[in-house]
């Protein structure tokens, strides 16, 4: 522990999101980290829009729902029922200003506390600069690569709330590299990969895994029709048994179902493979998939971690096809920990993925943990040569990811070094 805290010593924790915590990126990282840090001792409140914080695991930590007036600013246009939401970059100063003093408001009534985290430069920063209180920042890349980039204006503001800033933390030196292509050069700026639940994503016996993935289907809330893109589809129970029988090779896929995922390179790399696909999430380029894809694909809507590391343990690779920069690969750190072999765009943070994945596989494998980004013809010859794996090899490679996972990406160490250097 830092010398500012007491070894031992209960820190009190005002950690700042402004969406929800459902899904993937940031939103499972607050819930992650409010986890971590209560079952540590510390006491934490979550600051967040999430409409019902209590389907997810927060530990004892307090969640408390500031009113926005309606508004959510984001950084990439989806849906968010009860809210008008707009882009950033689309938003207007004087409505970015009432969001952030509605923000900085339901900080200031928590404080004191030992540190405000905040979540993204912008807006995560500026309400942290609002509440005059010491506070920290956690850059993601969605902000600065989706809304602030090229956008002299929002660039001038995050340089100016990162400057104040007691410290600013990166996932990657790919995302501290865009942070000063961004904001210019920042000082007090620390590099801690984002975590993965160990525990959680965790290899299962094949055997078991289909039963356990029809059991959670069973328990997932009726969606008739599929009118609610953020449940998972109905009747996935009885598809999932049917499309999941017997021990043909599966490939999944699990994240947003936009552009900027690369989901279409994928679809042409399976051409010609002797393979069946899952493809989880939703999103707006959902229906132009489904057109393009194969009888063998399966689209499920999206799931939660209780049904994805069911699944994982049924496929022989989870891809990552982003086209897009990523700030880290969380999609392929979970999948590692599940001792699912990830296979991904090699770029930015998922480069980074790769390169710590590649550590610890056996050196002939190493080149199976990337193919080169958008190249649909070279993610074919990996996931052809996967699929060609002896079982060996295959338990080899398993066993390795699950060990980097471990080793680099466990929840516990990171939620303790950003505790430590938020001090």
């Amino acid at each position: 522990m830092s010398p500012s805290f007491e070894q031992d010593a209960a820190v009190r924790i005002v950690l700042w999101h402004g969406y929800l915590l459902g899904g993937t990126g940031s939103n499972v990282y607050t819930r992650q980290l409010a986890r971590e840090w209560t079952r540590s001792g510390h006491e934490v409140t979550v600051l967040c829009q999430e409409p019902h914080p209590e389907r997810f695991d927060l530990g004892s930590a307090r969640v408390k729902h500031p009113e926005v007036g309606g508004l959510l600013p984001v950084f990439v246009l989806d849906r968010y029922e009860g809210y008008e939401v707009k882009l950033l970059q689309d938003c207007s100063r004087a409505e970015l200003e009432r969001w952030i003093a509605a923000n900085s408001d339901a900080v200031r009534e928590e404080l004191p506390a030992d540190v405000v985290f905040c979540n993204h430069v912008l807006l995560g920063g500026a309400v942290g600069q609002a509440t005059a209180a010491p506070y920290v920042v956690k850059a993601h890349g969605s902000e600065l690569e989706y809304s602030m980039r090229g956008r002299p204006e929002l660039e001038r503001w995050g340089a100016e709330v990162l400057a104040s800033a007691r410290t600013t933390f990166v996932g990657s030196a790919h995302i501290r590299e865009v942070l000063e292509q961004v904001c210019g050069h920042v000082d007090r700026v620390h590099e801690v990969p984002p975590g993965v639940d160990v525990e959680e994503w965790r290899p299962l016996p094949r055997n078991e895994a289909l039963d356990a993935l029809v059991a959670e289907a069973q328990q997932d809330a009726p969606n008739p029709d599929n009118v609610n893109e953020r449940l998972p589809d109905d009747g996935n129970a009885d598809r999932l048994r049917a499309f999941l029988a017997g021990d043909a090779p599966t490939i999944v896929y699990f994240g947003k179902l936009i552009p900027q995922k690369g989901v279409r390179v994928l679809l042409e790399a399976m051409q010609g493979l002797d393979a069946r696909l899952v493809v989880v999430g939703f999103g707006p380029e959902r229906g132009e998939l489904e057109a393009l894809a194969s009888p063998t694909t399966l689209f499920t809507g999206p799931f939660e971690h209780r049904h994805l590391t069911k699944l994982l343990a049924l496929a022989h690779a989870c891809v990552v096809p982003s086209i897009f920069p990523e700030a880290f690969g969380m999609v392929a750190a979970e999948a590692a920990a599940a001792g699912c072999p990830p296979l991904v765009a090699r770029h930015s943070g998922l480069a980074e993925v790769a390169e710590d994945l590649e550590a610890f596989y056996p050196p002939r494998l190493r080149h199976l943990t990337s193919f080169a980004t958008g190249d649909a013809a070279d993610l074919h010859a990996k996931l052809q040569e996967l699929l060609a794996l002896s079982e060996e090899d295959r338990s080899a490679l398993s066993a390795a990811a699950r060990e980097a996972a471990f080793e680099r990406w466990s929840w516990a160490s990171v939620a303790e070094r950003l505790l430590d250097l938020s001090a």
